[in-house]
C-alpha cells in the first residue's frame, strides 16, 4: 500500500513541476519579448565592407560604395573598417579616402591610420583576424545635402599588393543625442 501511496504522489509533484517548469518558461519568454520590444530602437548606421580578392589588396582595387542622407540636421561619425590577419607587415596604412556629395565632384583625402604597435594589434580580435574601426573626423559632421553619397577608399602603402587586408569599408553612424 505504501509502495502504491509513493508513486501516485511522486506522478504527482513530477506533474507540477513539469507544470511549474513550463510556466517559469514562458513567464521568461513574455518578459524576454517585451524587453526587446521596448528596448528596440532604429539604429540609423551604413557600414559597407568590400572583401579584397586573396587577401592582397592592389592599389588599382577600390573599395567603394554609396550610401543614402536624408537627415541634414543630424551629425554623424565617420569610421574607416578594416579587417586584417595577424601577418600584415605594418602598424598602419595609408589611404586615400574619397568622398562625393549629391551633385558634387569627389573630394579625396590621404589618412595614415595606426592599427597597432609592436606589442599588440588595435580593435576587435578573434583567432589571426583583427577588425579594426578608425573614426576619421575629429567632430561629428553634418551633411550640408540630402540624398546620395559616393565614397572610394584606395590602399596607398609601397607595398602593391597590400597583403595581409580581408576587407576594406565605411561606417557611418549618426551621433546618439
Amino acid at each position: 500500500m505504501m509502495t502504491i501511496l509513493q508513486t501516485i504522489s511522486r506522478q504527482c509533484f513530477q506533474a507540477t513541476a513539469i507544470g511549474f517548469s513550463f510556466k517559469v518558461r514562458l513567464a521568461l519568454s513574455v518578459f524576454a519579448c517585451s524587453i526587446l520590444l521596448f528596448s528596440c530602437r532604429q539604429l540609423d548606421v551604413f557600414e559597407k565592407n568590400v572583401r579584397i580578392p586573396s587577401y592582397e589588396w592592389a592599389g588599382n582595387h577600390k573599395a567603394d560604395g554609396t550610401f543614402f542622407i536624408s537627415d541634414t540636421l543630424a551629425a554623424y561619425n565617420i569610421y574607416i573598417v578594416l579587417r586584417h590577419t595577424d601577418s600584415y607587415n605594418y602598424n598602419n596604412i595609408w589611404l586615400n579616402v574619397g568622398l562625393q556629395s549629391p551633385g558634387d565632384s569627389i573630394y579625396f583625402q590621404k589618412l595614415n591610420l595606426s592599427l597597432g604597435n609592436d606589442a599588440a594589434w588595435d580593435g576587435i580580435g578573434m583567432n589571426d583576424i583583427w577588425e579594426v574601426r578608425k573614426l576619421i573626423n575629429s567632430q561629428p559632421r553634418r551633411f550640408k545635402k540630402m540624398g546620395q553619397y559616393r565614397f572610394s577608399i584606395s590602399q596607398i602603402m609601397r607595398d602593391d599588393p597590400l597583403a595581409g587586408i580581408i576587407n576594406a569599408g565605411l561606417r557611418v553612424e549618426k551621433q546618439q543625442q
